[in-house]
């Protein structure tokens, strides 16, 4: 922001010329002026750039320590992995190993049923013939009964190896699967602000803090300026409003720059930067300023240091005089 006596100096030339001068908008040349931050206050471990540089976009500039981000990306890595093997083990369905298992398993099941039918039919004939007592047959019954329970338990399981994953168990194993690789890719994103890039060409302009140093969080890291078509901000005097509005052509004028150079007005203030009460009056009202950016797309522009004055006038038709 420009100091105020600046900002004053720069709306009572903007505003006011000599009998018979044509008016003009001024300001100053500008470029899009970039603050990427601290993600938090990890430290500095490396700076890959100097101020003054020009890097491209993409360029590594600075790099924080991970901290306990490392750990818990390696947690969820971990997790990813499970959940896509189990759901490939569902995919997959049961080995034939697995199934021989528990053929096996109802084999032996029908085994000891068959023998206990054999016990109880004996006891009931023993029990018939008063030769044991009857609690004997209770316990044979039981004994075959749980041989029974046991046989339709393996037949069960076997059953239910040979039908293979059901597709609700499928789909759950989907969804785990899915919702583990967005929390990694959550955690990624995060991970990769501790890595500041260049996220246009440009300008290193200022690195406000040095390698072992703890930045806080949101501070600015890196200040760029970036390439492309630089801009004047300039203060338009209330009787050159109506010529300056958005897309209007206008010429530009630097000092150091032979001729004048195009350019093109991006955007002007719907409001007067400074309205004192009395500025409305017919006499005063020629004090009032609106801000403005205008775009200079011409290519001599393309090298301009920031920061120097610029006079901006319409393009076309005759300019109000004061």
């Amino acid at each position: 922001m420009k100091s105020l006596p600046l900002m004053a100096a720069i709306l009572s030339l903007s505003a006011c010329s000599n009998d018979g001068e044509r008016l003009l908008a001024m300001g100053t040349l500008e470029r899009d002026r970039l603050e990427l931050t601290a993600e938090s206050n990890e430290r500095i471990v490396a700076i890959a750039v100097r101020e003054g540089e020009r890097v491209a976009a993409g360029t590594e500039l600075v790099r924080q320590e991970a901290g306990t981000m490392e750990p818990r990306l390696v947690q969820a890595r971990a997790a990813v992995a499970e959940a896509e093997q189990r759901l490939a083990e569902f995919v997959s369905g049961p080995r034939a190993r697995e199934i021989d298992e528990a053929r096996a398993s109802l084999g032996g099941a029908e085994s000891t049923l068959r023998a206990q039918a054999q016990e109880y039919a004996r006891v009931e004939s023993l029990v018939a013939k008063k030769l044991v007592s009857a609690s004997e047959l209770d316990r044979a019954r039981a004994a075959r009964d749980q041989a029974r329970a046991s046989r339709d338990q393996a037949a069960a399981a076997l059953k239910l190896l040979r039908e293979g994953t059901r597709s609700e168990q499928l789909a759950q194993a989907r969804s785990a699967v899915d919702q583990q690789r967005a929390l990694l890719a959550q955690l990624e994103v995060s991970a990769a602000r501790y890595l500041v890039r260049a996220p246009r060409a440009g300008l290193v302009e200022a690195l406000p803090y040095k390698q072992g140093e703890r930045p806080p969080t949101g501070a600015p890291l890196v200040v760029m300026l970036a390439d492309g078509i630089p801009y004047a901000r300039v203060y338009v005097p209330e009787p050159l409003r109506t010529a300056f509005r958005a897309g209007a052509a206008v010429t530009v004028t630097i000092d150091g720059v032979s001729g004048s150079l195009h350019g093109r007005v991006r955007y002007v203030s719907a409001e007067a930067t400074f309205t004192p009460y009395y500025s409305l009056t017919q006499k005063d009202r020629s004090r009032l300023s609106f801000l403005a950016e205008i775009d200079i797309d011409d290519p001599r522009a393309a090298g301009l240091p920031v920061g120097i004055p610029v006079q901006v006038a319409p393009s076309t038709g005759e300019a109000p005089r004061s």
